[in-house]
């Protein structure tokens, strides 16, 4: 993942967190699937500038602040810890759903 795709999703869920939104709520209001949500914010898709603006609007926020690095350098080490914690649990749950579903 390139350091732009990490403050990109570190920002956009942050942003999200302080709104209290979850990732299929932030979906809604951008109209796309939730599990695009989880690949932004995992680093494995990059938004088009036009869903950038979307995801702005719907944090709000000003887009520049999706690609901020002072809130990183402001974020406690426990909160990064915690949110690719909840990142990898996410992810591993969604494999696992699938495997379960090949089967």
């Amino acid at each position: 993942m390139t350091d732009l795709r990490k403050v990109l999703a570190f920002n956009m869920k942050l942003h999200r967190k302080k709104l209290g939104l979850s990732q299929a709520r932030l979906a809604e209001l951008v109209d796309v699937s939730d599990n695009h949500i989880a690949l932004i914010e995992t680093g494995r898709r990059f938004p088009s500038i036009t869903m950038l603006e979307l995801l702005a609007t719907a944090l709000e926020i000003d887009i520049i602040e999706l690609f901020s690095i002072e809130a990183i350098a402001l974020s406690a080490k426990k909160d990064v810890k915690n949110a690719i914690l909840a990142d990898i649990d996410h992810i591993l749950t969604i494999r696992l759903l699938e495997n379960i579903k090949n089967t």
